[in-house]
Formats: C-alpha cells, structure tokens, sequence
C-alpha cells in the first residue's frame, strides 16, 4: 500500500491517507460508542443508587438510559440550537459544533435518564414484582365479576326487587307489601346462587333486626332449594370414592332428603346392612362460591373505605370471618374433624351427635349415622315437653361455648332433629366456632358479671377482650352498660338475646370491636333463641342461661376445685417469689443510700431509632432544598438579565452563573430524592397485577 502511495501525485496521496483514516476513526467510533454508552449507564446507575438511595438494579438503568439517550438527545438539541431546523438533511452532529455540544449533550443525556429512572421509581418500587400472566388473569377475572354483577341486578329486577333497592322509602309498607317483598327476596337469593342462600340463611337468624315475615320467607333457604339430578350425584359419589356406587353401598336412594345450598343428603346403606346418611356436594359449586366471595370481599373493602359504618362494625372482619366459615363448608373433611370435636367435648350431654364413617369421607362426600327423627322446623311438637328439650340444648351450646371452647355456629331448626325415641339430635358441622381459654373465661366472667348486673365487672371484660381498647373512655363506657343492664335485667323488664344486639351496638358506638368468635357466639345464641321459642314458645333464654351460670358456678366454686385452682396459682407463682426477697433488699439498700434512679430509654426499640433517623434526615433535606432552590434563584437574578449574552459577561459573573446551575441541579435531586424516600416510608415489598 505504501509503493502504491508513493507512484501516486502528492495531492492524490494526502486524500488517499485521509480517507483511510476517516474510516478507521469511523471503524473505532463504532467500537468505543457502545462501550461509552455501557460506562455512561454505568455512571447513572452510581449516581441514582448514591443520590436517590435506591439500590442499583441494571434492568431499570438499561430502560432509563435508553429512554434517557432519546430525550436527552432531543433536549440537548433544542437547548444548543434553539430549535430543530425544517430542513430534513438537517444532522447536528455534522454541523461545526464545538466541544460546548458535546457536553450539553451529555449532561442533557444523563439528566433525562435519571429523571426516568427516577420516574419509574415513583410508579414501581423496587420490590414490586410484575406478574404479566396474573395481570391477564386479573383481567378475566374482572370480565366475570362484571358480568356476575349483571345477572345479579337482573335477578333483582325480575323479581321486582330493583326500584325498591333503589328508590327513597318511607316505612311505611302494609304486611302484604312486606310478605311480597320477603318473598321475592328469597327467591331472588335462592336463583342468585350458594353464597348468597347462605347469606339469606344467616340473616334469617337475626330475629332481633329483620320483620318476622323476613324472618320466616328466608327461613325458607334452610331446605327449599333444588335438588341436583341423581346421575351427576353419581358421579360426584364414584369420583370421590374411587369406585363404583354399587361396590360400597347396598342401597343407595336416588330421591334426596334434604336439599341445601352447599350439598344435599340422601339415604343409603352399607354392606354391612347399617343406614348412614351420605352428604354430597352440589357439582361446580365451589368455583361459584369462591367468585361471589370475592366480590363479597370487595364490596366490605369499599364499605370500610367509604363509609362511616363499616369501620364501626368491622365489615371487613365480618365479610372475612363468613368467607373462611363459608370455605370450610366446601371441605368436608374439616366437616368430619368438627363432628369428632364436637362429640368428644359434649360426651356427656343428652343430645345425640352422628358418627362419621371416616373410610368413605372425602372433601366433597360425608357418610355419617342416621338418627331417626324429624327436623325441629316440620316436627309436630303436640304431646312434646318442649321446656325439658329447649333447656337440653341450650345447656349443650352452653356447655360448647363456656367449657369446650369448640361449638356448633348454626343452630336453626333445619339442624335440630326431634329424634324418635324423644331425643334430640344435631346436625350440619360445617360452620363451628372455637373459642380459646382466655376468650372463654372472659365469656364467663360477663356471664357472671350479667347474673349479678356488675357494671364495672362487665366493662372490665369487655375491655379485656375487645382488639384496641386504648382510646375507649371507661367511665361512659360503665354507665352506658349500667343504663343497659338496668333496662333489660331489673324492673321486671323482659330480657331477651335482642341485649346481646344491643350490647354490640354499645361496643362499636365507643369505637371498639368484638373479636369475631365472640360476635360468632352471640350470632349462635341469637339464633338459638329462635328455635328454643320454637320449640317451647314463651321460653326465657336469659334466665335459664343466669341458671346455667349459677350452677356451673357453683360447681366450679366448691371447696376442691378452690383448692386445686390456687394451688396451681401458687405453683406458678413460686419462680417469682423466690426471686422477690432479693429484688426488694436491693431496692432498699438504694433507696437508704440515696442512689436509687430510675432510668427511662424513649427510643429503645430499633424501629423508633430508625423512624426518627428517617425523619430527622427529610426535615434536613427539606430545609436544604429549600436553601438551595432560594440560593439559585438569588444568582439567576444576579447574573443574568434580558438583554445579556453568557459570553459577553465577566469572569466572576460566568462563575456565579454556573454556580447557580449547579445549586439549581442539586436542589432538583434532592426534591427528586425526597419523592423516592417518600414512596419507601412504611412500604414493605409488594406485588401488582399490572
């Protein structure tokens, strides 16, 4: 190449070598740019993690440096040049720029790309974990609810529901209104689905707060429900159990005996010749409930959010507790482990509960005993000592609820067989409530505390049990239970389980909450109320439960039982009496010596250090910022002016220029590391559907 060049005129070889040159430079731009755009991220990615406080994540710095090159680009331009040219075969960098460009350019780069990383830090957290697929399936989830939603203001207008929902009332409808309106209620519960015959059902146990003929139309959704064809029964039996139906019964009856929302009951025998009821699922019905439970769910967040009432109640602890209850029902399993609780706690007790045959139960098929006998709700009661059966079960609930800790939850008729032999039996141990020992013992302190109208005992308890009892006034509190206790318990006034209602609205009007089992009881005794009236009518709930208390009292206060229980106090008390002789010699001995102090840490715990580091750092930031942003506005007004060019001014005021941008830069990362910290107090790392 270099004899080539030589034969060549001179002015042909100086073009030759300056083209070869051109390309090499060309060729060696091509190779250095990636690396200096690699070592520029590298640098924004430094300077966000030390400025921001973030921790340096390379997938957000490739975006932001992307993104950042493009706008930082069209930035730089528009600030050196002014604005873009029309001409189309503009291209600034071919244009005789100097090095004053190149480091606009720069700077403009670096800028847009921490203003988007910063941005993204803003919208998404680090933390936050995108899961496209669940966002998909959020999606699809959100075209079924609002089409769920739909049927259901459908199901509601059909049945003449809608207007009455929607348009102002009065109250003043006659009782034919009223049948008509519980009627059309019902059905539209029954044709909405499982979940809300379910709802229909608890809310036919509040006697205390709905018309008897709301009571009694809802009562309806105990048994008239209707009932799935025997094939797909069949199949759903022979799917669970593995084998044919004819392999495990002898008989087996296709007419149900009783048909509910969750499952339904048929009659059948075993090979070894003993009946047995069998509890079989309806088909499809768990992805149903597991559906309207969610809008359930949703609609209590709302109410919590948006309205005055639902914290006061707790509408999202109410919605959660109905849909683990409503969950359990589906597993017939925690069904089969509830009815062996149940019965080993109450072995002792007159009312008969079936035993299950745990060999051929599964999650969605229950083959227990049949007790011979009629539901409470079509049982004719002539000739029947309905007092001796009423106090029978209320004792058993009772004795469920003050001393097992583990009790039946859903006491309706529809549950309560009136057996042949005069028995009475109880069904259906899919809703149960537990109750642990301090949550029983309070139970029977307010017990107590009602059989001897103690105000002060009851207040007490109440705030022993409740969630937060931090900001309840206690001395209104107390009146406000004397005034109720004086109402219901003393001047012949008639007590009913309508106090237990009264009693809650009491609790949450001083801005505290029950704990759920303990709304769970009243709930079961409400409810139970309803069917001892039924079975014995005038029959006094409140005074045969102040009975119960009593003689369980007295048990539980006779001379051995003391004994036994302050001996065990005692022997948990031993450790600490041993130990108090020294502790009170040595605060004596301080106390004569005059030394004895007391010595008080505010900030002992980690998160209270951290959280007073933390805001202690953002006040300083703050009043930083706003120094700086005051300091730069101060020499922009100093420096600079309408008719003055940058380059026609002093040195000094060059100087002060550039210092003002600098302090103006320095007052924008710090606001921008302020928004950051911002979206980081208190967050924990958190997913999105998005």
């Amino acid at each position: 190449m270099f004899s080539r060049l030589q034969e060549l005129p001179a002015h042909a070889s100086a073009a030759l070598l300056g083209s070869a040159v051109a390309d090499g430079a060309a060729w060696f731009g091509q190779i250095v740019s990636p690396v200096l755009f690699v070592l520029l991220l590298l640098g924004l990615g430094v300077l966000a993690s030390r400025m921001m406080g973030v921790p340096f994540n390379a997938p957000r710095l490739v975006f932001a440096g992307a993104v950042g090159m493009v706008l930082g680009s069209i930035a730089g331009v528009l600030l050196y040049f002014g604005t873009v040219p029309d001409s189309p075969d503009f291209d600034p960098y071919q244009e005789p720029v100097g090095p004053g460009f190149i480091a606009l350019m720069a700077l403009s780069t670096a800028a847009a790309a921490l203003l988007v990383f910063v941005a993204l830090e803003l919208a998404l957290p680090q933390g936050t974990r995108l899961r496209p697929v669940a966002a998909a399936r959020a999606v699809v989830l959100w075209s079924k609810r609002i089409g769920r939603y739909r049927r259901i203001v459908w199901i509601l207008a059909r049945h003449g529901l809608w207007g009455y929902v929607t348009r102002p009332r009065d109250g003043g409808e006659d009782a034919s209104t009223q049948r008509r309106l519980a009627r059309s209620l019902a059905r539209s519960m029954e044709e909405a689905g499982v979940v809300f015959v379910k709802l229909g059902q608890v809310m036919a146990t509040r006697r205390d707060l709905l018309p008897p003929v709301f009571v009694e139309e809802l009562g309806r959704l105990h048994s008239e429900v209707a009932p799935v064809p025997f094939e797909q029964i069949r199949a759903c039996v022979e799917g669970s159990l593995g084998r044919p139906l004819d392999e495990v019964f002898a008989d087996f009856s296709a007419e149900p005996l009783a048909a509910a929302s969750i499952a339904q009951a048929h009659l059948a025998r075993l090979a070894d010749g003993e009946e047995v009821v069998v509890k079989v699922q309806r088909p499809g019905v768990g992805p149903v409930v597991h559906r309207d439970l969610d809008i359930i769910r949703r609609l209590a967040r709302r109410f919590q959010r948006g309205t005055d009432w639902g914290p006061a109640i707790g509408v999202v602890d109410l919605a959660e507790g109905f849909a683990e209850a409503l969950l359990e029902e589906l597993d017939f399993k925690v069904e089969a482990t509830n009815i062996a609780a149940v019965s080993e706690a109450t072995a002792g007790s007159p009312v008969r509960i079936p035993t299950v045959h745990e060999a051929y139960t599964t999650r969605r098929v229950l083959v227990m005993e049949r007790l011979h006998g009629t539901p409470l709700g079509g049982a004719d009661l002539s000739g029947t000592d309905g007092g001796h059966l009423a106090r029978v079960l209320l004792d058993c609930l009772l004795e469920q609820v003050m001393l097992s800790g583990i009790f039946h939850a859903d006491p309706h008729p529809g549950n309560i067989l009136l057996l042949d032999d005069g028995g009475v039996g109880l069904l259906d141990y899919g809703s149960v409530g537990r109750l642990d020992g301090q949550t029983r013992e309070a139970l029977r302190m307010m017990v107590l505390a009602v059989d001897r109208t103690d105000a002060v005992l009851l207040t007490d308890t109440l705030l022993d049990v409740v969630d937060d009892s931090s900001g309840a006034d206690e001395e209104r509190l107390r009146r406000a239970l004397g005034q109720f206790m004086a109402r219901y318990l003393q001047g012949g006034a008639t007590a009913s389980m309508r106090m237990f209602t009264e009693l809650m609205l009491i609790v949450t009007r001083f801005g505290l909450s029950l704990p759920p089992e303990m709304a769970a009881v009243f709930r079961a005794l409400a409810t139970l109320e309803g069917t001892l009236v039924h079975l014995s009518p005038g029959f006094d709930t409140i005074t045969e439960a102040r009975r119960f208390a009593e003689e369980r009292m007295t048990d539980a206060l006779t001379g051995q039982n003391v004994r036994d229980a302050a001996m065990a106090e005692l022997a948990a008390l031993i450790p600490t009496l041993r130990r108090l002789p020294r502790r009170l010699d040595r605060v004596t001995d301080q106390l004569h010596k005059g030394r004895f102090t007391v010595r008080v840490r505010p900030f002992a715990h980690p998160a209270d250090r951290a959280l007073l580091r933390a805001v202690t750092q953002r006040a300083v930031l703050t009043a930083l910022t706003f120094a700086t942003g005051l300091m730069s506005v101060g020499l922009f007004n100093v420096t600079e002016g309408p008719d003055v060019v940058w380059a026609e001014l002093p040195a000094r005021a060059q100087v002060l220029n550039i210092a003002a941008w600098a302090l103006l830069a320095a007052s924008v990362l710090m606001i921008l590391r302020l928004l950051v910290g911002m979206t980081k107090v208190g967050a924990a790392p958190r997913e999105t559907d998005a």
